[in-house]
């Protein structure tokens, strides 16, 4: 079981450098997790995919819809508290230790390719290059 961040969301559903790993992870762990926001923050992704003409606006909704019935029932909502603790500790963005807080609620990883995140929070932090490795261990 891990959570990840709508950036390895976008990796697995749009066109990147990562595909390739980001497909590995999901075969070698199918239980992700995310926090209900990266509905919304992949939408915008769509969106700016969207208005530069790479997808047209049937081809976003039918992502955004095949994403979202991958993580049904694996989202969730987190303590406001939590996050705003987190964004106390680090200079990360309320957005960003959405997720890490989950990752701390449910005592599993965070894999995420955000830098900032990974320098503040080590711990819990890393991307799916670092989590596949540690899985071969």
């Amino acid at each position: 079981m891990i959570v990840v961040d709508v950036n390895v969301m976008a990796y697995l559903w749009l066109p990147s450098q990562h595909n390739a790993v980001i497909n590995e992870l999901l075969v070698n762990d199918k239980d992700w997790n995310s926090s209900f926001l990266w509905r919304s923050e992949f939408r915008n992704i769509l969106t700016g995919y969207v208005r530069r003409k790479q997808y047209t606006l049937a081809q976003a909704i039918e992502i955004q819809e095949k994403a979202e019935n991958q993580m049904k029932g694996r989202e969730f909502v987190v303590q406001s508290s939590n996050v705003l603790g987190l964004t106390e500790r680090s200079t990360c963005s309320a957005y960003d230790c959405e997720y890490v807080a989950l990752a701390s609620q449910l005592n599993v990883n965070l894999i995420t390719y955000d830098k900032q995140v990974i320098h503040a929070f080590p711990e819990i932090a890393m991307t799916a290059e670092q989590y596949l490795t540690n899985l071969k261990k």
